[in-house]
């Protein structure tokens, strides 16, 4: 029995280790600790958290709408740049046309 002592230590804190490891993963890429039932375990969160969440959420969508419109107006310029010029000077007077101007 004497003889096994060692190695049952060895697999304990192999064990305790990993358990620790797996524990400081799921704490930095920010998922739910458990208990020992399998429930997770929220923090608490203040007021100040959750308003600046809302801020935060908010301006993402900010964001995202803002690069959506940049990437339309990068479309339309893309498309000036490499169509042939009689397609975009037929495109400019029908434009004018639609305006009630004329060519």
């Amino acid at each position: 029995m004497l003889e096994a002592l060692p190695y049952i230590a060895m697999i304990t804190a192999i064990a305790v280790g990993g358990w620790v490891f797996t524990t400081w993963l799921r704490i930095k890429n920010g998922y739910p600790l458990e208990t020992s039932w399998g429930t997770p375990l929220h923090p608490k969160t203040d007021r100040e958290t959750t308003e600046r969440i809302k801020l935060l959420t908010n301006e993402n969508a900010q964001l995202r709408a803002e690069i959506g419109s940049l990437k339309d107006r990068l479309q339309n310029v893309e498309r000036i740049v490499t169509d042939q010029p009689t397609a975009l000077a037929k495109e400019i007077e029908a434009l004018a046309i639609d305006k009630g101007g004329h060519a």
